[in-house]
């Protein structure tokens, strides 16, 4: 009885919330709009730089992997990065990033984790095959990521920084093939 009374509650509680909020968001507009990043799906390989010292380069080799869940609803982006070029190698960036789309607001959004305990939510662009996504890091500037798809398939990226809104320093490049699916 009172798992009855229990979920009628929480139904109750949604739908009084999403009322007043107008109209709840349409998964099939949701799953439309990201259907824009299916470009990206698949695992990735290949190098990277980063230089957030100029000439101070390091190199690394890695992986990204793109998956949609919940039903096309979100992407997950899983990038793991070491320093040998190898798959041995000490891990020197490991991320996780969701995207989704907010209908109200007609906006991508992007939520990335690092294994370093850190954590950024950012608004995000998508193109013909191209994703810009940026944040703010205090004292450090504002920070944008731009990843492309080439004419041959392949992932390029780079991430660029800027302190005063108009001069932009790439410090990071990434360059990725698609693993072929077995």
């Amino acid at each position: 009885m009172f798992n009855r009374i229990f979920c009628a509650a929480i139904i109750a509680i949604a739908t009084l919330v999403s009322e007043s909020h107008g109209q709840p968001p349409s998964p099939a507009a949701q799953r439309d709009a990201m259907k824009k990043l299916d470009f990206l799906v698949g695992e990735w390989k290949g190098t990277s730089w980063t230089e957030f010292v100029p000439g101070q380069r390091t190199t690394s080799a890695g992986t990204e992997t793109v998956q949609n869940k919940l039903d096309g609803l979100l992407l997950v982006i899983e990038g793991v990065h070491r320093n040998s070029g190898s798959d041995k190698g000490d891990i020197v960036h490991h991320a996780f990033g969701v995207m989704s789309y907010e209908e109200k607001a007609k906006q991508f959004r992007f939520q990335a984790y690092t294994s370093r305990g850190q954590y950024t939510e950012a608004k995000a662009k998508v193109g013909e095959s191209s994703l810009e996504w940026g944040f703010n890091i205090p004292r450090f500037g504002d920070v944008r990521y731009t990843v492309k798809i080439d004419d041959k398939g392949r992932w390029f990226e780079i991430g660029e920084v800027t302190q005063d809104g108009k001069e932009w320093r790439k410090f990071f490049e990434m360059k990725l093939e698609r693993v072929p699916t077995k």
